[in-house]
């Protein structure tokens, strides 16, 4: 282990298209997925598979068959098979964490190449039966016989075969995000106009984005089987460059039919996808003439009391980053944040420029800045690109990355709201 911490670069990085969960990949796996960005990251940046030494994955729904995907891309990708992996699951900054867990291993001379990102297929999300079901099944693997199997099932009833659809709800608190994002929504004082005309923004940006071929320079295309022929999937296709604040306007509110102002329409969707970011020392990497895209010069993750405001947990991350890195906001050129829902985004915007928040809620003596809403996700966010939850880290990073270049941008900043109360936040530098 190396008794001094090193600088570690981005040097490559792709993601596969990201697509609404139950559409063009429905028949991917979270492993398959993974492979392709993996594959396609190598590919860009002409680096051997042999020079990667650790994979690190995130994912929040692992297939069972695969709960480690990290080691499964490895295997399945024409990685070394003494290539280690291990996959993290922290909600949606699961690849924020797998990205920083490898700068770590690296900073601490453990590796000099790690490959990290994060992958998930919400169109196969497992699938629970009711626990009468589950224990006759388990009490009939263990019978010995067919008498002793059919008794397994006796007090079984019809209603008891029918599956449980997966929890969505904070385990802790009861609430769904989206219930939080409208209890966000009303104690910050965030209008229903407010969250469509961001939502548009982002619809807007997004499509520019994909019309300029700023985000497809990063895509890993994904091979499909339909029957007998392969359909390539190679765009996202949740963007959405016509939509307007009065069509989103027409939408219902879902979390509070009578009184709200989160839709459909102003939300992240359900999305399946995955991202992969090379990293590795700056040293090796200016030896060996990889492109630096950036180094990362800090990250923090922090909690909050899920039960008060649940996803408010990039304002104590973005806060915490900037002290880390001696940075202020103003500093920043150019920010990614994950856009779960257009009221979080404002809510956290409104939070990090509140003198009286960032007291109360900080013990910070002013605030930690303003951000004008439309600064942020000039290539569109998650409302529009949609949102894999294992994957979107990788997403937020490969962007700022590349918006930092043609900016010509010193420093830029992620940040990612999470279940449990969670925040992320990571600062890049341009060198």
């Amino acid at each position: 282990m190396s008794s001094q911490v090193r600088r570690v670069a981005v040097v490559a990085g792709a993601r596969t298209p990201f697509c609404k969960a139950g559409g063009q990949l429905i028949r991917s796996s979270a492993v398959q997925l993974g492979v392709a960005a993996a594959r396609e990251t190598l590919m860009r940046a002409q680096i051997r598979p042999e020079r990667v030494q650790q994979i690190v994955f995130g994912i929040v729904s692992p297939p069972v068959g695969a709960p480690n995907i990290a080691r499964e891309i490895a295997l399945a990708g024409a990685f070394p098979t003494g290539v280690p992996g291990f996959t993290i699951s922290m909600a949606c900054i699961s690849s924020n964490q797998a990205i920083a867990s490898a700068a770590e291993s690296i900073a601490l001379g453990k590796a000099d190449v790690v490959l990290a990102g994060g992958a998930e297929v919400l169109s196969d999300v497992p699938i629970q039966f009711g626990r009468r079901f589950r224990d006759a099944l388990f009490a009939a693997s263990k019978a010995r016989n067919a008498k002793e199997r059919l008794k397994a099932f006796r007090g079984v009833k019809l209603g008891d075969l029918a599956p449980v659809a997966p929890a969505i709800a904070e385990t802790s608190t009861g609430q769904t995000m989206g219930q939080s994002a409208e209890k966000m929504a009303k104690a910050f004082g965030i209008k229903r106009e407010d969250q469509d005309k961001f939502a548009a923004q982002s619809h807007h940006r997004a499509g520019e984005a994909w019309k300029n071929k700023s985000i497809s320079s990063r895509i890993a295309p994904v091979a499909v089987p339909r029957g007998k022929e392969v359909t390539i999937v190679t765009a996202d296709d949740h963007p959405r460059p016509d939509t307007s604040v009065e069509k989103l306007a027409q939408l219902r509110p879902v979390f509070d039919r009578e009184l709200g102002s989160v839709t459909a329409g102003n939300s992240s969707p359900l999305t399946d996808g995955a991202s992969a970011v090379l990293l590795a020392s700056e040293e090796l990497a200016r030896a060996e003439g990889w492109p630096i895209l950036g180094l990362l010069r800090g990250y923090q993750f922090t909690a909050i009391d899920p039960f008060e405001h649940l996803l408010m947990g990039p304002v104590s991350a973005v806060a915490s980053v900037l002290d880390q890195t001696g940075l202020a906001l103003s500093d920043i050129g150019v920010i990614e944040m994950h856009e779960a829902f257009a009221a979080q985004v404002l809510a956290n915007i409104h939070g990090l420029g509140s003198a009286k928040y960032c007291a109360e809620k900080l013990g910070r003596p002013a605030a930690v800045g303003e951000i004008d809403p439309t600064f942020i996700n000039q290539w569109g966010g998650s409302i529009s690109l949609g949102h894999p939850f294992g994957a979107t880290g990788g997403r937020l990073v490969l962007q700022l990355l590349d918006q930092m270049a043609q900016k010509s941008a010193q420093f830029g900043l992620i940040s990612a709201c999470a279940a449990g109360g969670m925040g992320s936040a990571m600062i890049f530098e341009r060198v």
